[in-house]
C-alpha cells in the first residue's frame, strides 16, 4: 500500500472536489486519485480513524448542501457572440436571432392584439384581482379591482358617447393629468369605444397645448386639477381653441369654475357625473382593431411646433411583445407583479411597461404625485417592477457612494460590488448572498425590498452606474433605447458595455450611407433606419415631417449614426443632425442655444455640450478679445485678455449674461448651461475645430475639450 501526502488549501480542495463531482462518476474519481476500488471500500473505511470519518462526513454534507442550494445561472436569450443576423435581399438589414419564425413579431399572445384586449386578458387571468392602487400620505395603498376599473371605464366611455363623442378613431380625447388611476380609466374608456387618447402635459407650455388641441380637433379634455381647467379656459376665452367644448375634472372644483366655463361656451363636469350618466345610458363596447389608431403622443421637440406621433394598437402591442420575447428566458411576469407608476404616462416608455403588467394581471401602484416621496411610496407598495430613467439611477449611485464617506468604507463597498459583479458576469442574479446581507440589503430595502426587474429607458445609462446597481440590487436590469427599436438584454453578459443592443424581434434595422459625414453602410456604418410593426405611422396632420422621418418603403430614419459590432449589436457613434438627449430624456438642439448665447456682447464663439449620461448642459466660451476688456471694466474687472479669461468672477458674470438672454428667448431650464469654461484661443479651420465653411466641428470640439468638460461636470451637482 502506498500513501500520498498532499498539501492543499481548504478552498482549493473544495473547488477540486466540486469540479470532479460535476465531471466524473464516483468510480472514475476514485480511479483518478488511485484510491481503492469499490470492492475494497468497506475495508478502506474500517481502517480510517473515527475523526477522519467524521471529517469526511462533514465535508460530504457541505458539498451536498452547496449543490442543493447554489444559485443557478440565468440563461441568456441567445448566443451572445451573435445577437442579430442579416436578412437576404434587404440591403444589409439585420434582424434579431431571438424567435421561432423569420416573420417579425406582431404579438405575444393570440388573445391580446389590441390594448383593449390586453386589459381584458389581465382581467381574466387575475380572477378580478387588484388592478390600480393609490395612497394618501402615511396611509397604505387602496386598490381598485380589475372589474371596478373595467366598469368605470365603460361607464365613462358611455357617458362621453351620450354627450356627443363618436365611437371612432376620428374621435380624439385629451387627457391632461398626472399619473393616477383616473388617467388609466380615461384611457381604457377611449379604447373600449375605439376612440384615441391624446396626452397633454405641463412642460409642453401653453402655446404647445393650444397647438395640440387645435391640430387634433380635441373637443373634450379630461384633466385632474381645476388649475389646468382654468388654463384651458383661458385659451378658449381668447378664442385660441374654438373647438374645445367640454372639460371633465377628476378633482372637486368650485362653482365659479363652472360659471367661467359657461361664459366661454365650455361645459365643466366632474368625472363622477359623466360616469353616472354612462351607467344610466350604457352603450355596447366598440372594440378597436390592431390597425386602428390608439394614441397620439406629442413631443415638445427642439424647434417649431410639437410633433404628434401616431401609434396604432398594433404598434404598442408589438413593442411590448418584443420586450417579452427577449426577456422570456430570464424573467416571466405574473399576476403577482407590482409596478410603481411615477414616470409620465404621456411618454411611451411608461406605457409600455404598464402594458406588460396589465397583460399578465398584475397591479399598478401610483405615487402620491410628489417625486420627493417616491422612496416612501415604494416602501409602502413594495413593487417588483421598477421603471427608471438614467438620471434617477445616477442619483441613486451618487447617494450610495456619498454615504461611504471614508476611503475604507468606499474600498469595502467597491470590493463587495466586485464580488457581486463576478456573479452577474456568470449569469447569477440574486439578492441573498453574503454581500447582500452585509452591504446591499439597505439599498434593496429603499426600493421596497421586492424589486426583481428594473427597466431603464428614455436615454442611455452609464455603464459604470448600470453595472454597480445591477450587482447591488440583485435583480434583472434591462435597457431599452430608441422607443423599443433596440434592446440590451437583462443578463449582464448580454449587456456588454459599448453598445445599445440588438434589434428587437419586432423590427429590422439597417444602416444607410451618410456621405457628407463619410459614413458608409458597406463599412458597417451609417444612419440607423428601422422597420417593423412597432414603428409609428407618422405625424398627425404633418406630411412634411412624416416624409422626413418615414420613407416610401416604411423605413424610419432615426438620425442616429450607428455601427455594427462583430457580435451583431449596434453602437451609436454620431448624430446626423446635432440633436441629443439629456439623461432625463429631454431633447436638446445645441445650435439653437448657441445662436442665442452668441448675442452676449463678450462672447465671440460658444460650444454647448450635452451628454446623454448627464442631466444638464455645459459650455466652452471664447470671449471677444476686442469687446470683453471694455465689458469687463464696466463691471469692475481689470487685467490683460489672458488674465480676464482666467478670472472666475468674470466667468460667472459672462454666464449670467448668457442665461439672461436664454430666459428672454424662452429657453427651458434644461436648455440653459449650468457651467462654462473660458478658452482664450479662437476655434479655427487651422486648429481643426471649424469646417472650411466655418461651421463648428462638434465631434472634434468634444474631443479637444474633453478634460475641461469632465471638470465642469464634476464641479456641479444638480
Amino acid at each position: 500500500r502506498r500513501t500520498f501526502f498532499i498539501r492543499v488549501s481548504p478552498l482549493a480542495l473544495t473547488e477540486l472536489t466540486v469540479s470532479l463531482v460535476e465531471k466524473m462518476q464516483a468510480q472514475e474519481i476514485l480511479r483518478s486519485l488511485r484510491l481503492p476500488e469499490f470492492d475494497d471500500l468497506s475495508q478502506f473505511f474500517r481502517n480510517l480513524p473515527a475523526t477522519a470519518l467524521v471529517g469526511i462526513g462533514a465535508f460530504a454534507a457541505v458539498v451536498a448542501y452547496w449543490f442543493a442550494s447554489r444559485p443557478k445561472a440565468v440563461k441568456p436569450p441567445c448566443d451572445l457572440r451573435m445577437q442579430s443576423e442579416e436578412v437576404e435581399g434587404l440591403d444589409g438589414a439585420r434582424r434579431s436571432v431571438i424567435g421561432d419564425s423569420p416573420q417579425l413579431l406582431t404579438h405575444y399572445y393570440d388573445d391580446a392584439r389590441t390594448m383593449y384586449e390586453v386589459f381584458r386578458r389581465g382581467f381574466s387571468i387575475s380572477e378580478n384581482g387588484p388592478c390600480l392602487g393609490f395612497r394618501k400620505p402615511k396611509q397604505p395603498y387602496q386598490w381598485l379591482s380589475y372589474k371596478e376599473v373595467a366598469e368605470r371605464a365603460e361607464a365613462l366611455g358611455s357617458g362621453l358617447l351620450q354627450q356627443g363623442c363618436k365611437p371612432s378613431t376620428e374621435q380624439f380625447i385629451g387627457v391632461f393629468a398626472q399619473n393616477r388611476p383616473e388617467w388609466i380609466i380615461s384611457e381604457l374608456a377611449c379604447y373600449t369605444y375605439s376612440m384615441v387618447v391624446v396626452p397633454l402635459y405641463d412642460t409642453l407650455g401653453p402655446g404647445a397645448i393650444r397647438y395640440i388641441v387645435n391640430t387634433a380637433d380635441i373637443s373634450t379634455v379630461i384633466c385632474d386639477k381645476p388649475d389646468k381647467a382654468r388654463t384651458l379656459l383661458d385659451h378658449v376665452e381668447r378664442r385660441e381653441t374654438p373647438g374645445l367644448r367640454s372639460i371633465i375634472l377628476m378633482d372637486p372644483f368650485e362653482k365659479e369654475l363652472m360659471e367661467k366655463g359657461r361664459s366661454c361656451g365650455v361645459r365643466i363636469q366632474s368625472m363622477q357625473e359623466v360616469e353616472d350618466c354612462g351607467r344610466e345610458n350604457r352603450h355596447v363596447p366598440v372594440p378597436p382593431r390592431p390597425e386602428d389608431l390608439s394614441i397620439v403622443c406629442f413631443t415638445s421637440g427642439t424647434t417649431g411646433n410639437p410633433k404628434g406621433a401616431m401609434l396604432t394598437h398594433g404598434n404598442v402591442v408589438a413593442d411590448f411583445s418584443g420586450f417579452l420575447k427577449v426577456t422570456e428566458s430570464q424573467w416571466s411576469p405574473t399576476c403577482e407583479d407590482v409596478h410603481i407608476s411615477y414616470l409620465p404616462l404621456a411618454h411611451m416608455f411608461e406605457r409600455m411597461v404598464q402594458s406588460v403588467v396589465y397583460c399578465h394581471g398584475g397591479r399598478i401602484g401610483f405615487f402620491q404625485g410628489d417625486i420627493r416621496l417616491l422612496s416612501d411610496d415604494m416602501k409602502a407598495l413594495r413593487p417588483t417592477i421598477f421603471p427608471v430613467v438614467p438620471r434617477l439611477l445616477n442619483r441613486m449611485y451618487d447617494k450610495i457612494f456619498s454615504q461611504a464617506d471614508t476611503s475604507l468604507k468606499r474600498w469595502v463597498l467597491e470590493f463587495a460590488a466586485r464580488r457581486k459583479k463576478a456573479e452577474v458576469r456568470n449569469g447569477i442574479i440574486r439578492n441573498d448572498s453574503l454581500w447582500d446581507k452585509l452591504f446591499f440589503n439597505k439599498i434593496q430595502a429603499s426600493l421596497g425590498g421586492c424589486v426583481r426587474m428594473i427597466v431603464t429607458g428614455a436615454a442611455p445609462a452609464s455603464p459604470t452606474v448600470l453595472g454597480f446597481l445591477r450587482a447591488a440590487l440583485g435583480c434583472q436590469v434591462s435597457q431599452r433605447l430608441g422607443a423599443g427599436t433596440v434592446y440590451r438584454a437583462p443578463v449582464a453578459a448580454a449587456g456588454l458595455m459599448g453598445h445599445v443592443g440588438a434589434p428587437l424581434p419586432c423590427n429590422l434595422i439597417r444602416l444607410k450611407d451618410v456621405e457628407e459625414l463619410n459614413y458608409f453602410a458597406s463599412k458597417g456604418e451609417g444612419e440607423i433606419c428601422v422597420k417593423g410593426p412597432n414603428v409609428f405611422k407618422g405625424y398627425l396632420k404633418d406630411e412634411e415631417r412624416t416624409s422626413e422621418a418615414l420613407d416610401q418603403e416604411g423605413w424610419l430614419h432615426t438620425g442616429d449614426i450607428g455601427k455594427w459590432l462583430p457580435n451583431g449589436t449596434l453602437k451609436i457613434i454620431d448624430r446626423k443632425k446635432h440633436i441629443f438627449k439629456l439623461a432625463q430624456g429631454e431633447y436638446i438642439a445645441p445650435e439653437k442655444i448657441e445662436n442665442i448665447y452668441i448675442r452676449s456682447d463678450p462672447v465671440a464663439q460658444i460650444y454647448v455640450h450635452g451628454d446623454s449620461l448627464q442631466a444638464f448642459l455645459v459650455g466652452i466660451v471664447v470671449p471677444d478679445a476686442e469687446v470683453m476688456p471694455g465689458w469687463a471694466k464696466k463691471r469692475g474687472f481689470d487685467g490683460t485678455y489672458e488674465e480676464l479669461c482666467r478670472n472666475k468672477e468674470l466667468q460667472k458674470a459672462i454666464m449670467e449674461d448668457m442665461v439672461r438672454l436664454g430666459k428672454e428667448s424662452g429657453l427651458h431650464s434644461f436648455e440653459q448651461v449650468k457651467a462654462i469654461y473660458i478658452h482664450s484661443d479662437m476655434f479655427s479651420v487651422q486648429n481643426g475645430l471649424l469646417t472650411p465653411t466655418l461651421k463648428a466641428k462638434r465631434p472634434e470640439l468634444r474631443d479637444y475639450f474633453k478634460k475641461q468638460i469632465e471638470d465642469l461636470y464634476s464641479s456641479i451637482s444638480i
